[in-house]
């Protein structure tokens, strides 16, 4: 179809209504989803969520990254601190019943769930510099996108801009510690696995889909990743993860009593 003219344009634009590519936004979300997304390897995405809202993670192929960042929504200074989460629960590994914490000792998402085991609160993720020399490019719109790259566009759709970006944290390929302190990159737990996080509070989203900085493969490798939300209930005094360790509770009271002052409950 011809687009030399304006009407050539819109005529191509309008047949393309309908169509769907293998990444992309699903709007609006199937019904009992708030939010279905696939990310493309080398993509990012964004969103707000409401408190108590289930944020599922899928790795289908088992070459996904995902980068996250969280900020409370309104709120972009308190976000998440990847120090915290780790120094706060005595653990630098992720997995089901652990909490990411902001630097307020507040509670931003739980995580409820989780089948891949292979994550990292370590390393961060790739900046342009990095990818340039590994790969050849690292700009956001390149062949091999960096994270950070990817974060600032991601940020900027919220309002958000290059000093509000703290570490981030990965889901989906791991990293271990050895006991001399070097840092072990063991990949992936294979195809098929996920993550659920819980919103404790209202939450902005940043999340890029890249290779993680350690990934010793030569070629930028990173395949699709499925993001799927749900409407939920925020974790309560009753939920055992409540009181599953004393500084988990102490972070869940602060984040009920801030909430409270505010009106949400």
């Amino acid at each position: 179809m011809a687009t030399g003219t304006t009407y050539g344009a819109r005529d191509h634009a309008r047949a393309q209504d309908g169509r769907r590519a293998a990444a992309m936004p699903l709007v609006p979300a199937p019904d009992g989803l708030v939010w279905a997304e696939t990310v493309a390897g080398g993509g990012y995405t964004h969103k707000v969520l409401a408190r108590g809202t289930e944020l599922r993670l899928a790795d289908p192929t088992g070459t996904a990254c995902a980068h996250l960042l969280l900020f409370a929504e309104g709120r972009p200074w308190e976000r998440l601190n990847v120090a915290d989460t780790v120094k706060v629960q005595w653990n630098a590994y992720l997995g089901a019943g652990r909490l990411l914490l902001s630097d307020q000792g507040r509670v931003l998402a739980s995580l409820v769930a989780d089948t891949s085991g292979r994550h990292d609160t370590l390393c961060g993720t790739s900046s342009a510099a990095r990818n340039t020399t590994r790969y050849g490019d690292g700009s956001a719109h390149g062949g091999s996108p960096a994270g950070r790259e990817l974060f600032l566009l991601a940020a900027a759709k919220q309002g958000l801009g290059p000093r509000d970006l703290p570490p981030s944290l990965s889901f989906f390929q791991g990293v271990r510690v050895e006991p001399d302190g070097a840092l072990e990159f063991i990949g992936s737990a294979g195809p098929g696995t996920a993550v659920t996080l819980r919103a404790e509070q209202p939450l902005t989203v940043l999340l890029a889909n890249v290779p993680h900085p350690l990934d010793p493969r030569p070629a930028y490798v990173c395949g699709p990743l499925e993001v799927r939300a749900k409407a939920g209930a925020p974790t309560g005094p009753q939920d055992p993860l409540w009181d599953a360790t004393p500084e988990g509770r102490r972070a869940f009271l602060n984040t009920a009593e801030h909430l409270a002052a505010r009106g949400l409950r």
